[in-house]
């Protein structure tokens, strides 16, 4: 964990919602007037505002609905600590509750329309908030929490409920934090603390816990919004608000279920605009998992693997455990930009380092090997027969004189190093106290991130307590996983972010000339013939071989001499799929008679299995390439996504693919191929040329294109296979499917 903040660390209006007739609500965009350019090509929002949130954490006057001092009663302690919140903040405090005169000798008011002034803040500590809502719209009351459980987590009933109260929200004009959340947001921060802060969001208090006791470790949290079931305020509205926050230097989440996938996309986009890193525990990676998180929340989880494209996608670090959450959250608020991307290990002992070198080097972090003239640098205070290529072991650090340091130093003046790790698997004094005390001095002379891992289970020693995490410039870790996972986000952030350029800035507005066309061949509710799936690819553009649709064998004949031998044949249809188990496709004829065979054999299979034919395709057949797969599916939480894997028959047994939520760009579509584990055979092996990557990337973008204007109405879209010819030869959809929404 890192140490204190001091040093070298560095330093709305409603949330735009697409309505059913496609219109932005009002002042939705920087409290300006939203416009049609405010809206994708598929409707969806391409910015949302940031929610002035000042007065939900700072507010002037608070009402508690529902106060009381009765000895024994829940909400006696409870309106206990907000009014030692509000004494905190400055903020005037009036309890309310229809009998009582006075609450811990505060005056008291029977109901919200008897306060003595307009109030920024009301907190519902009543069962049923609902009734309570209205009130507050009258006196036009700013926020509310409501504190209240029995809502979406408890099922159907509570589910109905929640909605209830999220119309009338809705209908109110005031924002809401809950229901069915805590009192977390109104803690006792510590204001000792300096430099830049973490800002906590939880969707569950208990689980936020861990990273508000980093405060204890010297490190500064400014905020916790403990979001509950997010009726209405949610966890994309307090990224946005934290990304604007001067103070913010790392946003830490930890998200059950996301209530809406664009909302979440454009928040992250805003802090990745702005280089304030997100990193987040997001509850739902295996069926138990998302089981657990609706009936806590009552929100849809969503698929996985597109949750965890799409914060790779924006740069969300997504993490595993509460502990990583706040180790690596802590060191990307504090952690100035690297030098370079260089790690270098430094250890008292060979085995230490290359254990940690091995980690760190299968968890993808570069360890350069120093220089001949570094290493020989490094030798006038280390022996000869011990390495210092890097891993670094010094045999034993020294003690007694300056050699420490120099070493340190010398390793931190590499150019190539951004990042000096130091494992220090267990107390050894006074050697380790030496070691840290050298550690925290070079780091107070360098920009560089110096990091240490203290292994010992007790920590308790001085040089932990006092040393490490009485300093400012050291990050202090207590496991190498950790260590490593952070130090790797760290690196991963900055690179993204130096690059990072909005998707949303450049998605397209209006449709393109093949939507019309698009158009003309959707079928609501239908599945689409093959024949029909690839005139659809075509007018985006996309190439598929030659090919012609016939109804008879003679007809059959004929196009077999257009297309050019050797030909395929295939049966068509508009419910038929997986056409190849039931010997429904025929390669590689060379013949009249050939295709006269084919035509009937083809009919009568499909007069057998009951399969309703539109006729028989006779298609160009296309030298073999790499077999890809490239399609569109309908996520519940964020609308279409693009995939890009290894195709062919075996699609579903290699289940090698990569996801993207549109818009992105060229170098998402570029991303993606360099995530499967099947890469390689687009750069060719074992002697097969390279394949076409541009043309391949084209077609995911032409694909994206299609999934955006045709929006929720394509349903499903499958390339299967996308035959990508060797490089300069294009690449050709050989089957398609297609369903409408």
């Amino acid at each position: 964990m890192l140490g204190s903040t001091h040093g070298t660390f560095t330093t709305d209006p409603r949330r735009a919602h697409v309505v059913a007739c496609g219109e932005l609500p009002p002042n939705a965009v920087h409290g300006r007037a939203a416009t049609a350019d405010d809206l994708d090509v598929s409707g969806r929002p391409l910015y949302a505002g940031v929610p002035d949130l000042d007065r939900f954490f700072r507010p002037a006057s608070v009402a508690v609905v529902g106060a009381s001092d009765a000895e024994g009663r829940p909400n006696t302690g409870i309106t206990r600590q907000l009014i030692a919140w509000a004494e905190r903040v400055g903020a005037r405090l009036h309890p309310v509750h229809p009998t009582r005169r006075s609450v811990f000798g505060i005056p008291c008011f029977p109901s919200v329309a008897d306060l003595p002034e307009q109030v920024d803040l009301a907190v519902l500590l009543v069962g049923d908030p609902l009734p309570v809502i209205e009130q507050l719209a009258e006196e036009k009351v700013r926020f509310a929490v409501a504190f209240a459980s029995g809502f979406a987590e408890t099922g159907e009933e509570g589910a109905a409920a929640q909605e209830r109260l999220a119309a009338a929200v809705q209908r109110s004009g005031l924002r809401l934090l809950g229901p069915n959340t805590n009192l977390n947001a109104f803690e006792k921060f510590r204001e000792d603390l300096e430099g830049p802060a973490v800002a906590l969001i939880t969707q569950s208090g208990h689980q936020g816990r861990p990273v508000f006791t980093m405060q204890e470790l010297g490190v500064r949290l400014s905020h916790w919004a403990p979001t509950g079931n997010e009726a209405d305020l949610e966890t994309s509205d307090f990224i946005s608000y934290f990304a604007e926050r001067p103070e913010v230097g790392a946003i830490a989440c930890y998200v059950e279920g996301l209530k809406d996938g664009r909302a979440f996309l454009l928040a992250a986009d805003r802090a990745a605009r702005r280089g304030v890193p997100v990193v987040a525990v997001k509850v739902g990676r295996t069926e138990t998992g998302a089981r657990m998180a609706a009936s806590h929340t009552g929100k849809l989880t969503g698929a996985d693997t597109v949750v965890d494209a799409a914060m790779r996608q924006f740069g969300v670090i997504r993490v595993d455990g509460l502990d990583e959450l706040q180790d690596t959250s802590a060191l990307l608020a504090r952690a100035r930009p690297p030098r370079a991307d260089g790690v270098a290990v430094y250890s008292i002992s060979g085995g230490t380092g290359a254990h940690f070198s091995d980690l760190a080097t299968e968890a993808g972090l570069r360890l350069p090997t120093l220089s001949d003239a570094k290493q020989t640098e490094l030798h006038q205070w280390i022996p000869e027969y011990l390495n210092v290529a890097n891993p670094v072991d010094n045999g034993g650090h020294p003690v007694g004189d300056w050699r420490g340091r120099k070493i340190i130093d010398a390793i931190l003046d590499d150019p190539e190093v951004g990042v000096l790790i130091c494992p220090i698997t267990g107390p050894f004094p006074p050697m380790s106290d030496k070691l840290a005390q050298d550690l925290v001095d070079a780091a107070e002379q360098t920009d560089k991130l110096v990091c240490v891992v203290w292994g010992s289970p007790v920590g308790t020693e001085d040089a932990y307590r006092e040393t490490l995490l009485g300093s400012s410039r050291v990050a202090t870790f207590r496991t190498f996983a950790n260590c490593i996972t952070a130090v790797r986000a760290y690196l991963d952030h900055h690179r993204f972010t130096t690059g990072y350029r909005s998707p949303f800035d450049e998605a397209p507005r209006t449709p393109s000339p093949s939507f019309r066309k698009a158009q003309a061949l959707m079928r609501p509710g239908q599945q689409l013939s093959e024949h029909a799936a690839k005139q659809l690819l075509r007018a985006y553009g996309i190439r598929v071989p030659r090919e012609q649709l016939v109804t008879s064998a003679a007809a059959a004949v004929r196009a077999a001499g257009l297309v050019g031998y050797p030909v395929v044949m295939k049966a068509s249809g508009a419910q038929l799929a997986h056409k190849t188990e039931l010997g429904l496709v025929k390669i590689g004829l060379t013949s009249a008679s050939q295709v006269r065979d084919a035509y009937r054999e083809l009919t009568d299979i499909a007069r057998y299995e009951g399969v309703t034919l539109d006729g028989i395709l006779v298609c160009q057949m296309v030298e073999r390439g790499v077999e890809m797969v490239v399609g569109v599916t309908h996520d519940p939480l964020f609308g279409p996504t693009v995939t890009v894997g290894l195709g062919g028959v075996l699609v579903e047994v290699l289940r090698d693919a990569a996801v993207r939520v549109p818009p992105f760009g060229e170098d998402q579509a570029k991303a993606m191929l360099s995530e499967l584990r099947g890469r390689a055979l687009l750069d060719g092996v074992r002697g097969a040329p390279p394949a076409d990557i541009d043309a391949l990337v084209e077609v995911v973008l032409r694909v994206q294109r299609m999934a955006l204007e045709l929006g929720d109405d394509l349903a499903e879209l499958d390339i299967n296979p996308l035959m990508v010819l060797p490089r300069g030869q294009g690449a050709v959809a050989l089957d398609a499917f297609a369903v409408c929404r």
